[in-house]
């Protein structure tokens, strides 16, 4: 078997929060996942009737789940590992809800998540995310030092916005990323400029910073080939979330179709696997 690049989109990208007040259901969402041919979905893994009815709703539409969770403590982790294990998922994106000032407090959480995790037999990534443990990327990097086998899942848009890199990026701050894509096993994409955690991708002038995330993308798939088994499979989700992400015109509406957009992102990075 040959590593596979697995592209799944997410629910919450799905929503539309348009003014006419209309909102696809989620098996009206599922059906354009599937017929659209990603391979899995990103849904919340933190109640069990909305995980049940998420189950029910893929069956026989052979698409995966990364689940999605947002612990304040150790804890808060065992319900979502618990229907991980009945409802199997490809893999959990824990957003670290907590926002604690020193590195060492942080060290017994992140301890404590991953031997849940071990205990399990559910792979558990921690994502990089604006408001949670991992906002600030010296942070992150100082978390690294203490652990340096912590399992990321990456969304560089956080960082690229959270500390306003300059353009062009310079030397220093692209090693810091490519020290976070060392430990990513998963990914989250959008793509975001220094003042934008997610600006349209079909926009021409926006090119600069498409490029420079296909570059970073293209650095963390080739590093994480480089460090994983042949028949592994990397999951990248299509995360392009609705307003306040998206960008809104005079009408509050989106300035472009996200779907579209997704489809977009897709290709953009099957074309990057396939230059590898």
């Amino acid at each position: 078997m040959m590593q596979k690049l697995m592209i799944f989109q997410s629910l919450w990208a799905m929503e539309r929060r348009h003014t006419d007040g209309y909102e696809r259901s989620l098996d009206e969402s599922i059906a354009m996942i599937a017929e659209a041919g990603f391979d899995g979905i990103s849904a919340h893994y933190t109640n069990r009737a909305d995980v049940i009815r998420l189950n029910d709703a893929i069956r026989g539409t052979g698409l995966k789940i990364e689940g999605v969770c947002f612990p304040c403590t150790v804890e808060d982790l065992r319900l979502p590992l618990a229907l991980a294990t009945e409802f199997p998922v490809n893999h959990i994106d824990l957003q670290p809800d907590i926002r604690l000032r020193r590195v060492e407090d942080c060290l017994p959480v992140l301890d404590g998540w991953m031997q849940l995790a071990e205990d399990a037999g559910v792979p558990v990534f921690i994502e990089t995310h604006r408001n949670r443990m991992t906002t600030d990327l010296f942070f992150t990097l100082d978390l690294l030092e203490k652990r340096p086998d912590l399992p990321l899942l990456a969304d560089l848009s956080h960082f690229t916005v959270a500390r306003e890199f300059a353009d062009p990026v310079d030397a220093e701050t692209h090693a810091m990323i490519r020290r976070i894509l060392r430990n990513a096993h998963a990914f989250h994409g959008r793509v975001a400029s220094c003042e934008q955690v997610q600006i349209e991708i079909s926009f021409p002038h926006h090119r600069p910073w498409i490029d420079l995330f296909l570059q970073w993308w293209d650095y963390g798939m080739r590093d994480w080939r480089s460090r994983t088994a042949s028949n592994a499979e990397l999951v990248f989700t299509c995360e392009l979330g609705p307003q306040p992400y998206a960008i809104t015109g005079r009408d509050g509406n989106d300035t472009t179709d996200r779907w579209a957009e997704a489809l977009l992102l897709r290709q953009m990075l099957r074309d990057l696997w396939a230059g590898m």
